[in-house]
């Protein structure tokens, strides 16, 4: 049986108001008026009847302003203007009580402006625009955009699909069999929300902006989306998870396999700081003689092993168990975790090995050869060396330990940790003589399947090669891709 939502639009369509599902609103004895919301409350003198009859009824739903009788909708857009962010565009059509979309602002920016969209002018989706699906229905969004917007009826979607490509209002409404009054419509809802764009010149404005020309769609989303300011979504120490799932421990269980304990180091390095700061370099080209355990071991001690651990409380009665180590963590969840890929070695078998951080020790978790020659291999070509560095750093992120305690900016942060553990790790291997580089791309499902990682609640994030520096030194693959 075919519902009300698949049905064909029919008839006129409707301009549909409504408030944000997070709006209130408090009436004060004067009669003035306070709108709630999260970002922020705005009082508003006392309105007149009908102003405060449509104003109350947007927060039940979308509202036709033409059916409230005595409205002066000239004095009810100046409140408008004085609520950014907080009010619902919907297009809707009298034969359905669903609209076919509606412009929801996820920002306190959030103003919709509707186009006037010629037939005949060209229109296309913006490269920025990404659907996906958000409380069971259809959302586009867009990291350049204050709105997202909800696609309640199929046939607003099918007009998103025939705007992939440079198109007019006149052919796309042909294509959908939709009229063109209606897919007008349609398109300066999505125009005016930043999901398509208008050609100017007979050229897209995005396409030549120098300023988007160097992001992806999806970099420009997941930078909005770890910072405030362009979403709704929940972000920060949110605990989420805190009531369905117990805290992930504080460092991975040690896998079954051989396990290779390190010698912890006593002396310490002659180097400072500051000279390990000044005379740090990426190497790429490493010596045959290949680091010890003890060196490796030394390594890793002092960059990464846990120094103490602490049981600290969250939320209600929740308590998890939090470490202190070497480098900063948001905090001190330290979701990072190191596998050490040796290609050769004097005391350790070739191998990948997981590096227990709290018992400073290596447990042999692959010993394949093709696998071990797949992961250095990619090492190899990543740095443009003749052969595989002595030794290969995987760092991997567990994200369910950083999901447990941050909602939304819990990848993001995770690559800041990336970051400070592998400057740790660059000015530690200085200190002790070692050359080392960070690579700047691995192979995920490489590592997935030679690490024997439960993808994706474990995933591989970074690459760093270790080893002696060789004389042999290729300046011109240096100065392009160096650090």
């Amino acid at each position: 049986m075919r519902s009300d939502a698949d049905a064909p639009p029919q008839g006129p369509s409707l301009s549909l108001w409504s408030f944000r599902d997070d709006v209130a609103i408090e009436t004060a004895e004067d009669g003035s008026l306070t709108i709630l919301a999260r970002w922020g409350d705005v009082t508003l003198d006392p309105p007149g009847r009908a102003i405060e009859e449509v104003l109350h009824r947007m927060t039940f739903g979308p509202v036709a302003l033409g059916n409230v009788d005595g409205l002066d909708q000239d004095e009810l857009h100046g409140l408008f203007e004085r609520l950014p962010g907080r009010i619902v565009r919907s297009l809707g059509s009298r034969d359905s009580a669903i609209p076919l979309l509606s412009a929801q602002p996820v920002s306190p920016h959030g103003v919709l402006a509707l186009p006037e969209v010629p037939p005949d002018h060209p229109v296309r989706l913006s490269r920025f625009a990404l659907a996906r699906r958000r409380d069971g229905e259809l959302v586009q969004e867009s990291p350049l955009s204050h709105h997202r917007v909800v696609l309640h009826r199929p046939q607003a979607a099918a007009v998103i699909a025939a705007l992939a490509r440079p198109t007019t209002v006149a052919e796309a409404a042909r294509r959908v069999g939709l009229p063109v009054a209606l897919v007008g419509e349609v398109v300066a809802y999505l125009v005016g929300a930043g999901m398509a764009v208008l050609a100017d010149d007979g050229a897209f404005d995005e396409d030549r902006d120098p300023a988007l020309r160097g992001w992806s769609p999806y970099e420009l989303m997941f930078h909005t989306r770890g910072r405030l300011g362009r979403h709704d979504e929940p972000s920060g120490a949110t605990f989420r998870h805190m009531d369905t799932t117990p805290a992930p421990p504080a460092t991975k269980p040690a896998p079954g396999g051989k396990t290779f304990p390190l010698p912890r180091p006593s002396a310490e390095p002659t180097m400072t700081l500051v000279e390990a700061i000044e005379t740090r370099r990426s190497t790429r080209s490493f010596a045959a003689e290949p680091p010890t355990a003890a060196q490796l071991g030394e390594l890793l001690h002092r960059s990464a092993a846990v120094r103490s651990r602490t049981e600290v409380a969250g939320p209600g009665d929740s308590r998890y168990e939090v470490t202190r180590r070497p480098y900063p963590g948001a905090g001190s969840i330290y979701e990072l975790e190191l596998y050490l890929t040796v290609d050769r070695s004097p005391d350790l078998p070739p191998g990948i090995y997981h590096y227990a951080a709290d018992d400073h020790a290596l447990t042999l978790v692959n010993d394949d050869p093709s696998d071990v020659a797949e992961v250095l291999d990619g090492a190899r070509v990543a740095t443009g060396g003749r052969r595989p560095p002595p030794a290969l750093l995987t760092i991997t992120a567990r994200m369910d330990r950083m999901g447990w305690v941050y909602d939304g900016i819990s990848y993001a942060t995770t690559l800041k940790h990336v970051g400070v553990l592998q400057q740790t790790l660059y000015l530690t291997a200085t200190a002790l003589g070692l050359a080392a580089c960070a690579l700047a791309m691995g192979d995920d499902d490489t590592s997935a399947a030679a690490l024997r990682l439960d993808w994706p609640a474990e995933v591989s994030v970074a690459e760093f090669a270790v080893g002696f520096p060789d004389s042999y030194y290729d300046e011109p693959y240096s100065a392009v891709h160096g650090m």
